[in-house]
């Protein structure tokens, strides 16, 4: 296979490394996927410190380089951090400003945000951490706007994302924005994910999510994601699934951790997305074919989730996925 010459991933390590972070990084963008071609990542780690480093489970770390390679990253993965009293060095600091003054994207995982708050690039944005981290860092950094219900936020190319699974989220989800929904799904895919879980949807409940919904619910998404055009309702839902409206509710919360109505919006601004990004359909088409009414009901539901308008998101981020070209391309 060529030398890929994709955009440079690079995350980084320090001793007491959160192991399940960086492999997930390691996993998506560091994996060899000869289909994808010369364009895909190329993926290195940079150790933040002099040895030894250690990881999480008694792992000795043997990085690709240090800190200089920072300097051509395009992407710079900060995947946890040592805790949320631990100081951020200077010198890291100081590459990050720098690379994000140069358009690199920086992006955290769980308590990762903490590294990203210390630099003052996220003042005055809306953030998310793991829940357990929301309060330290929002008493730490107070002017910062933590938001501890969310998967992931981002804006102005720096992207958090809250407990570790949710970090795998997020990076499909940058996998999407760089080359593709068909790209980001064979990633999903292949490391057994969803690939869509709304960046608004809350982490932490009152009971846990199952992980896999029961026999009557399952179902019911698959035949809903397949047909999201049709004009659903959680009365036709309720009775699609064969249960009173108050007994779908009630158990669709209990499998899903969200109720059916938002979960039916998070599902159309997802596929709406899609759309956007691989063709130039007009708003109303768009809003027909996820089961909007109108394109100002889309309008609407997009903002709203994304904080873009669908215009807006379409500019972003369709013109940069021709001949598998980066985000950073």
């Amino acid at each position: 296979m060529s030398k890929r010459h994709g955009p440079l991933v690079v995350a980084l390590l320090y001793d007491g490394l959160c192991t399940f972070e960086f492999g997930i990084a390691a996993e998506v963008f560091g994996l060899a996927r000869p289909e994808m071609g010369a364009n895909w990542y190329r993926f290195a780690s940079a150790a933040i410190e002099p040895g030894p480093l250690r990881a999480h489970g008694g792992f000795s770390i043997l990085p690709d380089g240090g800190l200089e390679l920072l300097d051509t990253a395009d992407v710079i993965i900060v995947p946890g951090w040592k805790g949320v009293d631990a100081a951020v060095p200077e010198a890291l600091v100081a590459l990050l400003r720098s690379a994000h003054r140069r358009g690199a994207r920086l992006a955290s995982i769980c308590s990762g945000a903490f590294v990203l708050a210390a630099t003052g690039l996220l003042d005055g944005a809306r953030v998310t951490t793991h829940w357990r981290y929301a309060q330290a860092l929002r008493a730490r950094f107070p002017a910062i706007t933590v938001d501890e219900t969310a998967l992931y936020h981002g804006a102005n190319n720096i992207f958090t994302s809250a407990g570790s699974a949710a970090g795998i989220d997020l990076l499909i989800d940058l996998v999407r924005c760089d080359f593709g929904p068909q790209a980001a799904n064979s990633v999903a895919r292949r490391i057994v994910m969803p690939a869509h879980r709304s960046g608004g949807q809350a982490q932490f409940l009152e009971r846990p999510v199952r992980t896999r919904p029961d026999g009557a619910i399952a179902p019911l998404l698959d035949r809903v994601r397949q047909d999201l055009h049709e004009p659903w309702t959680i009365a036709g839902m309720a009775e699609e699934a064969h249960m009173s409206r108050r007994t779908f509710e009630r158990r669709f919360v209990e499998a899903t951790g969200q109720g059916p109505g938002d979960w039916l919006i998070a599902e159309r601004v997802e596929a709406a997305k899609d759309i956007l990004v691989s063709t130039k359909r007009p708003m109303e088409e768009v809003a027909a074919a996820v089961g909007f009414g109108s394109a100002h009901a889309l309008r609407h539901h997009f903002r709203a989730r994304i904080q873009l308008s669908p215009g807006d998101f379409r500019r972003k981020f369709a013109n940069r996925l021709s001949a598998g070209e980066g985000v950073n391309a």
